[in-house]
């Protein structure tokens, strides 16, 4: 990246925490994971876990390092468990992440590249977490929307039985489709079910990969903030169910604990769509309020570029799509064919600041707790490890 286009992305007195790729990312994770198992070639185990006959994957969304750290004393079991730090990957949400999980690959290769995303040639939004599109669209194929072979088929090949044991209404959707292709569904709706499916998983297969996923702790600090009460209640629960995981590994396992992404709260909301100075030039607002992707009227993108720069100046992170990726936000690089997905520009707060889009996503305007930036907050997941090797 030139100079002039660095000094745009490191124009204020924050840096980007450029997520890890290729060291220390959630991307690394699968691959560790199945050179382990010895699914893969030693030198995709960036991550130097230890060779194992089954492995667990806890996926806690929402579960960020720093929440973890701030609240040790409400989750003693994870408080004490052999952890290290990872990065999620940007944008730090659940659709990108679930999907890196799920093939390996850093955003720029996998497609996910945020909540909501314009779909290239077509002036309309696709919800990649709900799988929907504007009525009258015929329906998104997971597989032309996702392409990438998954790590799960990968396991299955070597003889490995995959397994994802969640909620019951996930199975068949088309993020399920395009995320998780490969394994074998186990419906389980109770923290109970969850850790009976696990333990039956495990204990069914020889070489076993079984993921494991809980989300109402991010559901809940959407709705009320991480550290209220009942954001602290769902920790207890989240600490409870991973020490009943852990009892439940059969000889030569490994539990790990991992999650999506962090939150914040957020202490101040902008609403583009009703500030004309955000609002003019745009032609859809997609991603999120803390990595928005802004898509602007043919012509526009350099004056909404400025435009959101300046009023948002002290708040946020505002790049053409060209600096984003030069940034190696989504990673080394972003396949061409996905470039069309990510807006014009890119605004990313590092202050507790939402930018909200509330006409097109009325449901998040009211949240108390997001993600999605660059902030250590949101970017810093946990990888707890508990073995019996």
């Amino acid at each position: 990246m030139d100079d002039n286009r660095a000094a745009a992305v490191q124009r204020h007195d924050r840096a980007p925490l450029v997520p890890a790729y290729g060291g220390a990312s959630l991307a690394d994770l699968p691959g560790s994971l199945l050179a382990a198992l010895g699914a893969a070639p030693a030198d995709a185990n960036v991550l130097g876990l230890e060779p194992v006959d089954r492995v667990c994957v806890f996926v806690v969304d929402g579960l960020g390092a720093r929440l973890l750290d701030a609240h040790a004393d409400r989750a003693p079991f994870l408080a004490s468990t052999r952890a290290r730090a990872l990065t999620a990957g940007f944008p730090a949400t659940t659709v990108t992440s679930l999907c890196t999980l799920g093939t390996g690959l850093p955003p720029g290769e996998h497609g996910m590249l945020g909540l909501t995303l314009a779909v290239p040639g077509r002036n309309h939004l696709f919800n990649c977490l709900r799988w929907t599109l504007p009525r009258g669209m015929p329906p998104m194929d997971p597989r032309t929307w996702q392409p990438a072979e998954t790590v799960y088929q990968r396991a299955a090949r070597a003889g490995i039985v995959a397994s994802y044991v969640a909620p019951a209404a996930f199975e068949g959707t088309g993020l399920t489709d395009a995320v998780y292709r490969g394994v074998r569904y186990v419906p389980a709706d109770t923290v109970d079910e969850r850790v009976a499916g696990v333990r039956a998983a495990l204990r069914d297969s020889p070489r076993a990969h079984v993921t494991v996923y809980y989300g109402d702790l991010d559901a809940t600090g959407h709705m009320v903030g991480w550290g209220a009460p009942q954001w602290l209640d769902q920790l207890e629960i989240v600490d409870r169910m991973a020490e009943r995981l852990a009892g439940a590994l059969p000889p030569g396992a490994a539990l790990y604990v991992t999650a999506d992404h962090g939150m914040i709260n957020a202490e101040e909301k902008i609403d583009a769509q009703t500030t004309p100075g955000l609002s003019a030039g745009v032609a859809m607002f997609g991603g999120e309020a803390r990595a928005r992707h802004v898509y602007t009227e043919p012509g526009a993108a350099p004056a909404v570029l400025e435009a959101w720069r300046e009023l948002l100046e002290g708040k946020a992170w505002v790049v053409s799509r060209q600096e984003a990726v030069d940034s190696g936000w989504f990673g080394p690089g972003v396949r061409s064919e996905w470039l069309g997905r990510i807006g014009d520009v890119v605004a990313v707060p590092y202050t507790d600041c939402a930018i909200l889009a509330s006409e097109t996503h009325p449901v998040e305007a009211v949240f108390t707790g997001y993600h999605g930036s660059l902030t250590a907050a949101e970017q810093h997941i946990p990888l707890l490890e508990v073995s019996t090797r």
